[in-house]
């Protein structure tokens, strides 16, 4: 008896989800090494009333739509809304084999590795977990929105069309107040 193969077929689809509030370089970088093992990537963007966003849901399609195709991914990854619901629920109406996501350090592992059990039990829809890029590791989306908040340089974490709309929204947040 032979072992399945351990790489998805060429035309396999799979799910990366998230808020992306901003999309980073890590973010990419997944996208980027998924794709390689998948034939084709959704990258799924949720609205997360739980976390406190600063972009709102098309102006982070948008950015990460733009940021797919500057990096030449765009033949095998695309950009969705992920609707409400489960997301499982998803992963079956679009064919999706398994979700991709990504894994910083032990916290990030003692997170989503109950979700992927759920994930796995309500719908048989496996997990990828991938480990970031050494050089990229340091960086989250919460991290990198209180950094710029507070002024600090955060354009080489990001694709430029993060970190142009990362400055537009706190500018417009700055204005408000």
């Amino acid at each position: 008896m032979t072992s399945p193969d351990p790489v998805a077929p060429a035309g396999a689809v799979v799910v990366l989800p998230g808020s992306f509030d901003p999309f980073t370089l890590g973010h990419l970088d997944l996208a980027r090494r998924a794709a390689a093992i998948a034939g084709r990537v959704v990258v799924a963007v949720s609205h997360n009333p739980s976390k406190r966003g600063l972009l709102d849901l098309d102006t982070r399609c948008g950015v990460i739509a733009e940021a797919i195709d500057a990096d030449g991914l765009g033949g095998s990854v695309e950009v969705r809304p992920l609707p409400a619901g489960l997301l499982v629920d998803f992963c079956r109406e679009i064919g999706a084999r398994a979700v991709v996501r990504g894994l910083r350090n032990q916290v990030d592992l003692s997170y989503e590795e109950p979700m992927a059990r759920m994930n796995a039990h309500l719908a048989g829809v496996d997990t990828m977990f991938l480990l970031s890029s050494p050089a990229l590791a340091h960086i989250s989306s919460s991290l990198v929105r209180e950094v710029a908040g507070l002024g600090g340089a955060v354009d080489d974490m990001l694709p430029s069309a993060s970190a142009r709309a990362l400055r537009a929204a706190l500018a417009e947040r700055e204005h408000r107040a």
